[in-house]
């Protein structure tokens, strides 16, 4: 068993006992498993495969769900891999990872990985479990450029990647960057995610324009967090934690509120029509809700039952005096995001003891 093993289909289908929504279980193995971060997509555009990382065998490893037959496949068998730094191509041909100092392309059909670059001598995360100790990375939808952070030393490094070539720039050294999302409508615009007191900026792709889009109100003690783009605006939208989701353009700095009950982490479908959250302290399960109408009254979708650990979630912004010790395993939160044709809503749960991948079906009415 290891990479190229076919595993047969696990899916099996339920409703949400309150909701009533049709959910399929995509994994059911007595092992974790996890789709990318809430703001990476788990499929293709044309919805060939769902990606997702799995231990089953007992390391973390990239596999997918085939969606013509459901059977599951092992995409790699690699150490020191990165699971959350996972971004599949958009035109379904590859998935961008990293693992050691490394960034790799995996083709889908022959499963040759390709080492496009390699940061000698440095570190792709921080320690921990949150923001720059994830190694998330960003894709832009023409697939042509990927973004990539590590260590320097002391400094964060941002790089942006030629997807064919390997060829790289880094266009950003500072003290902290953390997640990363290229604009959806423009190739040439990413958002990143600064010190956890000064998140919010966005830059150019060629290291031009790095600027801070949203300042963090200090008096009010914000919680700024999990920032993502809202398509076919220029607009950022952010969690001001937990007093709900705003967002700011890009082009005119115009801010607005999107919606005011806890989201907790919150991303837009592919139209910029509709936003799906989970819930944290309270969990009130998962939220779909209008982006556009400044009200964003929420409506329950599904109730994903996942532990959703992270204590220092339940109380006021904890790092004004620097950064802090926290307990919070990824793959333990749900991380809602949409299919791209926007019928589904894929995440994650370890409501049955080991953390599982579901996918649940959009009620036409919501």
């Amino acid at each position: 068993m290891g990479k190229g093993t076919v595993y047969s289909a696990e899916s099996r289908s339920f409703y949400d006992r309150r909701t009533g929504t049709h959910i399929r279980q995509v994994t059911t193995a007595s092992a974790h498993h996890h789709h990318p971060f809430f703001i990476i997509p788990a499929y293709d555009d044309l919805m060939q495969r769902m990606i997702f990382v799995s231990y089953r065998t007992g390391t973390p490893q990239i596999f997918a769900e085939e969606r013509s037959s459901g059977q599951l496949r092992q995409l790699t068998d690699r150490p020191e891999f990165s699971e959350w730094s996972v971004h599949p191509s958009h035109d379904g041909t590859a998935v961008f990872f990293t693992a050691g100092t490394s960034g790799w392309r995996l083709d889908l059909e022959t499963l040759e990985e390709r080492e496009l670059v390699n940061f000698s001598a440095t570190e792709m995360r921080d320690s921990g479990m949150v923001a720059a100790a994830m190694g998330t990375t960003a894709l832009s939808h023409d697939d042509k450029w990927w973004a990539v952070r590590f260590s320097v030393g002391e400094e964060s490094a941002l790089a942006i990647v030629n997807t064919e070539t390997g060829d790289h720039d880094i266009i950003l050294r500072r003290d902290s960057i953390a997640h990363l999302q290229f604009c959806p409508d423009d190739a040439n615009l990413l958002y990143y995610a600064g010190p956890l007191t000064d998140r919010v900026w966005v830059i150019h792709r060629d290291g031009t324009g790095n600027r801070r889009l949203y300042a963090r109100n200090v008096e009010r003690n914000e919680w700024i967090t999990h920032e993502t783009w809202i398509p076919r605006t220029r607009e950022l939208a952010f969690v001001d934690w937990q007093r709900g989701v705003r967002c700011v353009n890009v082009d005119t700095e115009e801010e607005r509120q999107i919606t005011s009950f806890n989201a907790w982490h919150a991303i837009c479908n592919t139209d910029g029509t509709l936003m799906v959250a989970d819930t944290n302290f309270p969990d009130r399960g998962i939220q779909l809700f209008d982006p556009r109408d400044g009200i964003g009254e929420p409506k329950t979708l599904c109730y994903p039952n996942a532990s959703s650990l992270g204590e220092h979630w339940d109380g006021p912004f904890p790092y004004s005096d620097g950064p802090i010790q926290v307990y919070a395993p990824q793959h333990t939160h749900p991380h809602p995001s949409f299919s791209p044709d926007g019928n589904y809503v894929v995440f994650t749960s370890d409501r049955s003891g080991f953390a599982q991948i579901y996918e649940a079906t959009l009620n036409k009415l919501l």
